[in-house]
């Protein structure tokens, strides 16, 4: 039997980045449209329109992805807004914005009240952790158009995040120096990337049933699925208002390790410590027989975000961390290298471009 992949199970990354170019080629042209111009090129984690007197708007959208499916085998759906929430807000953290409030867009086959209440709980918690607000939003009921694992309750859920951050204080990475430290944050477990693969190992190929009990952790293989995507809102905004020498913030999402690479300056990294990653990682490794170079590829390995910092701030952001009771690990640190690739050293793996190969 073949190693499971990302692109066997049905997502193929490099398929969809080559298939971009034609969209991005006319959504490119309307940036000479409107008032306002981009600060930012496309492939961030979030834009940043200049709206004049210093003030920048920071704007990023997303969805909770094929997650959804396994909401559905549940017919669990109250925590699935979270996850929405965080992978919106946590995009419009990494150009150093306070995020201010998010849109929600939620495609139905039915509209049931229960059913969108739910939902509605979810983006609620989601909400209070990110202290954003939800001042609108967008339902659509399109049974045609969506199928899913449960009839009725076929949907998507989708959001787009606004935040404020001064013109002069935008981040992306753009003083980043040899030498300087990454800090990575715990994350809660897969987040919101990777369910595809996930679902093709535990679902088709192990023949789970999502209320199967798994000693290893602690609970059924459906309920760690859902857990919630971490949002680091709080503890990101207070490093940033505590002065400290930030110089890129990184969600950690798909592609692992390998968005450190889409910050400006032109480094490298060197990770020589990586956190024992969460034992639903070891177990999909296991079962799936899935290499380390895909592990590394398509999830956050047990590290949902990373901040990269003055190598002389690294034990005081840290420390701040810990004082917010943030689990953050010293990952290692940065080179210079053109070729922009991601070394983690205890897997002896090296990343460039959309890839890691074995070092």
């Amino acid at each position: 039997m073949a190693e499971p992949t990302y692109t066997r199970a049905g997502v193929n990354s490099v398929k969809e980045e080559a298939a971009l170019a034609g969209l991005l080629g006319w959504v490119g042209k309307t940036l000479a449209f409107g008032a306002h111009r981009s600060a930012l090129d496309f492939g961030y984690f979030a834009s940043v329109l200049d709206l004049g007197n210093g003030v920048g708007l920071a704007l990023s959208t997303d969805g909770v992805g094929s997650k959804l499916l396994v909401a559905q085998m549940l017919d669990k759906y109250d925590t699935i807004g979270i996850d929405c929430v965080a992978m919106n807000v946590n995009d419009v953290l990494c150009v150093g914005a306070e995020p201010l409030c998010m849109l929600d867009y939620i495609a139905v086959q039915e509209a049931d009240p229960d059913f969108l209440a739910q939902i509605g709980k979810g983006l609620y918690e989601g909400a209070r952790q990110a202290n954003i607000s939800i001042p609108g939003g967008e339902i659509a009921q399109v049974r045609e158009m969506i199928a899913g694992q449960r009839e009725g309750r076929g949907f998507d859920l989708a959001g787009a995040c606004v935040g404020l951050v001064p013109m002069n204080r935008i981040l992306v990475g753009q003083e980043i120096r040899a030498g300087d430290a990454v800090i990575g944050l715990r994350s809660s477990g897969i987040h919101s990337n990777g369910l595809t693969l996930a679902r093709e190992v535990f679902f088709k190929q192990a023949r789970y049933q999502p209320d199967r009990y798994i000693g290893e952790l602690g609970r059924t293989i459906g309920e760690e699925l859902l857990e919630p995507t971490r949002i680091y809102v709080r503890e990101v905004l207070q490093l940033l208002r505590a002065g400290l020498d930030i110089k890129a913030l990184i969600h950690i999402t798909s592609d692992g390790f390998l968005n450190l690479a889409r910050v400006r300056a032109p480094v490298g990294y060197v990770l020589e410590a990586l956190p024992e990653p969460q034992p639903i990682f070891t177990l999909l490794q296991g079962i799936g027989r899935v290499s380390d170079e895909e592990m590394f590829c398509v999830y956050n390995m047990g590290t949902g975000f990373c901040l990269v910092v003055a190598a002389a701030q690294a034990d005081r952001t840290l420390e701040t961390l810990g004082r917010l009771g943030v689990e953050a690990f010293r990952l290692g640190h940065a080179v210079e290298d053109a070729g922009r690739r991601v070394h983690l050293v205890p897997r002896g793996l090296v990343g460039e471009g959309s890839r890691f190969r074995r070092s």
